[in-house]
């Protein structure tokens, strides 16, 4: 049976907390509590809408499809930033119990809406790499590090590699993921060509830092000389 759904390109942004199920009760609502109030300070930091992401919620993490339009290199480079900001507050405050430190993928491809969330080679592109040995390895490595952070290795050529991205990609790694018969490849941050900041990201408002822009949804012009619009009738 053919099915009635349609193709969409769209960014797509996973995140998952580790050692979540090591956490009691308690710490588990503490660390999803803090986990979305960084996600929505860091979207705010960009000029995004949390509220407006399409997300598949689960107890440890979320993957959230962002709306049409929305300029990639903001999510790519400062709202990770200010992720990494909000993150390192709040484990500085000591108050969301064990220290709230996470992964972060970020991939723009196809996928189609299902009935149990998206469907197609998009999600599972970020949930590999969000999955991946070599993340998981960044973080427990890193015990100074709250955010490890990859993008897809389409991304990182579309968009890290422009210039239009405030993270330089001299500080990303690639990376090549097998899983499940299929090879992933992506690129991982690791800070290491910046200074400052013991986790590798520096300070968000140091002088060498561009100015955080905001992740407006882009609204092209008409082409010059392009057919107007056809009227019904």
């Amino acid at each position: 049976m053919k099915g009635n759904g349609y193709l969409a390109y769209r960014l797509l942004l996973a995140v998952d907390i580790q050692a979540y199920s090591k956490r009691d009760t308690r710490e588990q609502l503490l660390a999803q509590q803090y986990l979305s109030d960084a996600l929505d300070r860091a979207a705010r930091g960009v000029g995004l809408d949390r509220a407006l992401w399409d997300k598949q919620v689960g107890g440890d993490g979320e993957l959230a499809t962002l709306p049409v339009g929305v300029d990639p290199a903001p999510v790519a480079g400062d709202f990770a930033i200010e992720l990494a900001a909000r993150l390192r507050e709040i484990n500085g405050d000591g108050e969301a119990g064990p220290p709230l430190r996470v992964r972060l993928a970020l991939h723009h491809g196809t996928l189609t809406a299902g009935p149990f969330g998206p469907a197609g080679d998009a999600p599972i592109v970020v949930q590999r790499l969000l999955d991946s040995a070599p993340l998981r390895r960044l973080l427990n490595d890193g015990r100074d590090r709250d955010l490890a952070y990859v993008v897809s290795d389409s991304l990182y050529e579309d968009v890290v590699q422009t210039g239009f991205c405030s993270l330089p990609p001299t500080e990303f790694e690639p990376i090549r993921v097998k899983a499940k018969g299929t090879t992933f490849r992506g690129h991982i941050f690791t800070g290491r060509a910046r200074d400052g900041g013991v986790d590798g990201w520096g300070e968000r408002d140091g002088p060498d830092d561009r100015p955080a822009r905001p992740g407006t949804v882009l609204a092209f012009p008409r082409l010059v000389g392009s057919a107007p619009e056809s009227s019904a009738g």
